[in-house]
């Protein structure tokens, strides 16, 4: 693959949505039948993206390069790459007992053919707002490493990153006083209280968090250099997991940017965003994203239909 300075937006559509019951990247809930990745497509088009990878599972292909990729297509050039359980390094087996997914480390090393720039990635369940595209595109347009590896993420207040109707998982950030990401630590099981955000390991033990915490919603951006990173990783995480937590362990994205950070590796400008974060975890949440949409449509923050 020819190297190009382009920035790309890598969009991840892999998941099934287990919690939320179905397939929810291609859950309409705009006005004109659009899907909330419609939304982060056209953000990341305004900001001055050109170039879009969707990364998904050969399952659902056909439906989502009709639902999708279809109108995407005309307005930006569109790549496909696909996660698969059994893409593992030379050695290694899908261990019995095993359908989940590697996680999202594994799922970026997925697009690596895909990848010549640098990129932004996103979750395809997730609304991110306008300003973290334009953020995202103006590092990224510039972005080259020297002698460390040169990042981003865009945090969020925690506070509008959580859901009334369950659980989330969000990587919680440790920023420096001139804005650059010192940790982030997975925290999988974090619930709104009345106090503010609560956290736990084992579902019986609580720690409130700061509803001004700066958290990651998955939405990074690398130059190429990352693919090395993830690809050396990943065997070692793959022999501790396969002893460890054979069918549920997963390879998390934050998890190998913490310890590139540790070792001094690369540095990660944090974009901070005020955005109100939308997403469909539960299907509950679908009435609520459907009705900030159409508040956003009538406002004219968004057309309808999206793309014409």
């Amino acid at each position: 693959m020819a190297a190009s300075r382009e920035p790309i937006l890598l969009i991840m559509a892999a998941g099934m949505g287990s919690r939320y019951g179905g397939l929810k990247q291609l859950d309409q809930l705009g006005p004109g039948g659009e899907v909330i990745l419609h939304y982060s497509v056209y953000d990341a088009m305004r900001a001055g993206f050109r170039r879009v990878v969707f990364l998904i599972k050969h399952e659902i292909e056909t439906e989502f390069r009709e639902k999708v990729g279809a109108c995407v297509e005309r307005h930006m050039e569109v790549s496909y790459a696909f996660q698969e359980l059994s893409r593992l390094p030379d050695g290694f087996s899908v261990p019995e007992g095993r359908t989940k997914p590697w996680g999202t480390a594994h799922a970026v090393l997925c697009c690596r053919d895909q990848i010549d720039a640098p990129f932004c990635v996103i979750n395809a369940d997730d609304y991110y707002g306008p300003s973290a595209f334009r953020s995202a595109y103006e590092f990224l347009k510039n972005a080259q490493d020297d002698e460390k590896k040169r990042y981003m993420m865009v945090g969020y207040l925690l506070s509008n990153t959580t859901t009334p109707n369950g659980h989330v998982a969000r990587g919680v950030c440790e920023v420096s006083e001139d804005g650059y990401l010192q940790s982030v630590r997975e925290h999988t099981h974090i619930v709104e209280s009345s106090d503010g955000p609560l956290t736990t390991e084992d579902g019986a033990h609580y720690t409130l968090l700061s509803r001004s915490q700066l958290v990651s919603m998955n939405m990074w951006g690398f130059t190429p250099s990352l693919m090395d990173a993830l690809e050396s990783g990943f065997p070692p995480f793959l022999q501790e997991t396969i002893r460890t937590n054979p069918e549920k362990g997963e390879y998390f994205l934050p998890s190998v940017v913490s310890g590139m950070l540790d070792q001094s590796e690369a540095t990660v400008q944090v974009l901070e965003s005020r955005d109100k974060w939308y997403g469909v975890t539960y299907h509950e949440d679908r009435a609520t994203v459907q009705g900030a949409i159409a508040r956003m449509t009538e406002e004219g923050t968004y057309p309808s239909p999206l793309f014409p």
